[in-house]
């Protein structure tokens, strides 16, 4: 009997994995909390390490100190990928975070004064993004030849608006000295604003900017990839998204 309860532990241990993600804190560290329960369940370890940037965590995965990543959408992903030559994939779509625009000193962007100051990301696809957002709420006109955008491709800025990017975590920050700033919801989450009430135009819901868990590319079919899949998708984390955040996050599945 004692031998057979030791095989059993053995091949526990075999089969148990500790698979490490790097993610920005709010709310993808906290999402990740509620799959650490769910393979703790089956004996493996998830361990969440935390990022406050946009670049690192894609290096990590393509160096192979992390097992995969929980911070960006497929957009972001994809200039990435082109732009430093990694080779990395997403594996699960887990939620949308809609891009907020907040307002400190005004409270309806018709309130605007001609010359204010607009802070938005200085990544390209959060830059483009940003851009139209404030395209589709009248206060600018782009040039949609142009697959990401930036200021230089304004064709109508009709308040004169005074573009400056900043790195997207920054932006909550600096909220106090300029007239408009356009935020990605972790961000906003994470310095205590609230998206669903604090910010006076929320992105479409039919945005195209779900937030992904990326791996190598050689990964995408291994066992921890498999297993973050099926965590991730489950109808706990579901819950948890709709009940923690109240709209300002939104599922994806």
């Amino acid at each position: 009997m004692k031998k057979l309860l030791l095989s059993v532990t053995l091949c526990a241990s075999i089969f148990a994995l500790d698979i490490k993600v790097g993610a920005t804190p709010v709310p993808h560290a906290e999402i990740l909390e509620v799959a650490k329960k769910i393979l703790s369940k089956d004996g493996h370890n998830l361990q969440i390490v935390e990022f406050n940037d946009y670049v690192l965590p894609n290096l990590a995965v393509d160096d192979d100190e992390l097992d995969a990543n929980f911070f960006q959408h497929k957009p972001y992903l994809d200039e990435f990928n082109k732009q430093k030559g990694t080779k990395l994939s997403p594996i699960v779509a887990v939620h949308l975070e809609p891009m907020g625009v907040y307002l400190k000193s005004i409270k309806n962007l018709s309130d605007l004064k001609e010359n204010a100051l607009v802070y938005i990301p200085n990544d390209p696809t959060n830059e483009s993004r940003a851009l139209d957002i404030l395209a589709a709420n009248g206060l600018i006109s782009l040039d949609e030849s142009v697959e990401l955008k930036t200021p230089l491709d304004i064709v109508k800025n009709p308040k004169n608006l005074k573009f400056k990017e900043l790195e997207a975590a920054q932006l909550p920050r600096v909220l106090d000295e300029c007239d408009l700033a356009v935020i990605n919801s972790n961000f906003a989450l994470a310095a205590n604003l609230n998206p669903s009430k604090d910010a006076v135009v929320l992105e479409d819901k039919n945005s195209p900017y779900s937030n992904i868990v990326v791996v190598k590319t050689s990964n995408v079919n291994n066992e921890k990839s498999q297993l973050l899949i099926k965590a991730l998708k489950s109808d706990e984390v579901k819950k948890f998204i709709e009940e923690k955040y109240q709209g300002a996050i939104i599922p994806s599945f």
